[in-house]
């Protein structure tokens, strides 16, 4: 973070020196002991003048000129990575008193108790680590969680109960074995073989968001309808339906704690780059910038760029290489970029305490969960196999490039009436 010395008595010349764009600040007074007041903003001077300079028409605004003797900033260039500083700053000085300040509260996950002798599943806000593997989330809320877990189970034969089972043949059994929705294993309905076979299916559904089944039912209906089995198609067709539709709950952040990676792009603070965050092993990770120079938007209005590089872009490359296969040479050059933007988030990093955890968790559901027309930058996950989509990446790094240039433009051109 940048810095400069705050004298009271010439207040406006110290202020005078902070740049109008957005950023997180902090003012320190005299004493180490005393406690900083972090902020963040869209104009650092302005919001500056007001808390720093004495104002005659309004008497009771806060005023903290006389306590200040110490201005600490960082620019940014998205709400995203503004909220991102402000608890890293937060969480520094006040531990897990920084949840409390900036209202994060912990995210909602459905968790499969696979350490239990039958198992099931429930909606939790505190997943262990220990059994990250188990918990999937985040979800949007606590509702939306209880809603997708209820709408999974009506598709297996897993217990609802929460007690201890001792299975025992003189049990009553409970309302859900009376109307077949559970293998009763309380009274020895099924054999814990075939009860394990279940609660397999269950975990799988909940690792793949519901692709394990989709994949069995589609084969089967396929293979009714080459056999001319049209009312049993019909029927494995509406199952397909009806799982799709629970899959819909659960969008595409909802994975495995343990192994939910995603890239974040977001505009910068620094001209010609856009922001990549990474969250991995339950963080977050930058901003480190990825340069647009060379990049050709093709359509500003929809934000679509193309994957070639301006011929600047290509100064440290053989003029023959160029001649040869410029096109290949062109979309080689930004690959590479984003592999080594990815490679520098990926460094090993030491493994994050309970309160940044939650916190950064929390930061990336209320970013992801916004609707899509004030949810800005965008967001990608790697396939099935672990790999990320360069070249969709790239794309969307055009677009978040667009907007910023767009919304440059808006604000430098004139009102009108």
């Amino acid at each position: 973070m940048q810095s400069i010395a705050f004298d009271p008595a010439d207040a406006k010349a110290a202020l005078a020196a902070l740049p109008q764009t957005a950023a997180v600040f902090a003012l320190y007074g005299a004493e180490a002991k005393d406690e900083p007041y972090i902020g963040r903003t869209p104009n650092l001077r302005g919001r500056l003048e007001r808390l720093l300079q004495p104002s005659a028409k309004h008497p009771r605004r806060l005023q903290l000129a006389g306590r200040v003797r110490r201005v600490a900033w960082r620019l940014t260039g998205s709400e995203f990575e503004s909220l991102l500083a402000q608890f890293s700053l937060l969480e520094g000085i006040y531990g897990a008193k920084a949840l409390e300040r900036m209202h994060l509260r912990a995210p909602a996950f459905v968790r499969y108790l696979g350490g239990n002798p039958y198992p099931r599943i429930v909606v939790t806000h505190r997943p262990s680590q220990r059994e990250g593997d188990w918990a999937f989330g985040p979800f949007a809320s606590r509702a939306a969680a209880e809603r997708f877990a209820d709408e999974a189970l009506k598709l297996f034969l897993l217990r609802r109960c929460t007690d201890d089972l001792n299975p025992d043949s003189r049990h009553p059994g409970c309302v859900y074995s009376e109307m077949k929705m559970c293998l009763a294993p309380c009274y020895k309905g099924c054999t814990d073989e075939r009860y394990a076979e279940e609660a397999s299916a269950v975990e799988s559904f909940l690792a793949t968001r519901g692709e394990s089944k989709l994949v069995v039912l589609r084969a089967e209906r396929e293979k009714a309808s080459e056999n001319l089995e049209f009312e049993a198609a019909a029927a494995l067709h509406a199952q397909v339906q009806k799982v799709e539709s629970v899959r819909a709950l659960a969008p595409e952040l909802v994975q495995p704690m343990s192994r939910l990676r995603a890239v974040i792009f977001q505009a910068s603070a620094e001209p010609d780059e856009v922001a990549v965050f990474l969250f991995e092993d339950g963080q977050l990770r930058g901003p480190v910038g990825f340069s647009t120079m060379g990049m050709r938007i093709q359509n500003d209005r929809s934000g679509s760029s193309s994957l070639f590089a301006h011929p600047m872009a290509l100064e440290a490359l053989p003029e023959a290489a160029i001649e040869i296969a410029p096109v290949k040479v062109h979309r080689d050059v930004l690959e590479a970029r984003m592999e080594a933007a990815l490679a520098e988030l990926t460094q090993p990093m030491r493994s994050p305490n309970a309160v940044v955890r939650q916190g950064h968790l929390a930061l990336l559901r209320r970013w992801y969960y916004r609707h899509e027309v004030r949810r800005v930058g965008e967001v990608f996950f790697p396939d099935a196999e672990g790999c990320w989509p360069i070249r969709a990446m790239l794309r969307g790094v055009g677009r978040v490039a667009a907007k910023t240039l767009a919304g440059g433009a808006e604000t430098a051109a004139p009102a009108t009436n």
